[in-house]
């Protein structure tokens, strides 16, 4: 990970300060270091337990991570390294993980299961972005227990995405710019089996749409069957 040198706000001028704070707010779309990749993390087990994400020792998570809780993109060399989980509580291993990252590559490592059965899917991301007036999604079935699913727009007849199975995912798809939800169908019926909520997809964003939880929880500390919108930043 990269090491900063602290400084002081108070010793620079005004314009400069806005100028960073323009420049560190905007999302970052592509690698400006070409030695330099760069890896996000997000729980989606489906259980009310949180966790906290250690990469290589050091603890990434400013706070234990809840369901559909992620760490944003934080930058490494390229090269191996061990991704390890734990209880809110505890600093010994639930899972542990190499996780390989390439050169000038984003990437996101999501934290799936049961917590008796934990896993880690890792994609690599492409951020690219095609048309500037379009959103991007990507669609990620990560129910253990969930059929193959479909995705599509709240009573739109055409799907965006189609027939996806436990740990498999999309690539990102152009939508138009708005507000709206959208639906995960049964690929085999065409049930909806679960709606995200209404969310604003704006133009030159990626966007990951997490089908997660379980179609059939054995009890109350497992979540049910959701769709999660996430920015991806």
């Amino acid at each position: 990970m990269k090491n900063f040198t602290p400084f002081h706000f108070k010793s620079i001028p005004l314009f400069v300060l806005i100028a960073f704070t323009a420049l560190t707010s905007c999302k970052k779309t592509e690698t400006t270091d070409p030695t330099i990749s760069y890896l996000r993390v997000i729980n989606v087990s489906p259980s009310l337990a949180t966790y906290n994400a250690y990469f290589n020792g050091n603890m990434v998570n400013p706070a234990a991570l809840p369901f559909g809780g992620a760490v944003n993109y934080l930058s490494y060399a390229a090269g191996a390294y061990s991704l390890k989980f734990t209880t809110a509580s505890s600093t010994e291993s639930l899972l542990t993980k190499t996780i390989t990252l390439n050169a000038s590559t984003y990437y996101s490592s999501y934290l799936i299961n049961k917590p008796a059965a934990l896993d880690v899917y890792t994609i690599g991301d492409d951020l690219s972005i095609p048309s500037t007036d379009k959103a991007y999604i990507r669609f990620i079935n990560l129910s253990p227990d969930a059929p193959a699913l479909d995705l599509a727009k709240t009573s739109a007849t055409t799907m965006l995405v189609t027939n996806k199975a436990y740990k498999n995912a999309s690539g990102f798809v152009a939508v138009d710019a708005g507000t709206y939800t959208l639906d995960a169908k049964e690929n085999s019926s065409g049930a909806v089996k679960a709606t995200s909520e209404s969310t604003s997809f704006i133009a030159g964003y990626h966007y990951d749409i997490i089908c997660g939880g379980l179609a059939a929880p054995a009890n109350d500390t497992e979540r049910p069957l959701s769709l999660q919108v996430i920015l991806i930043k």
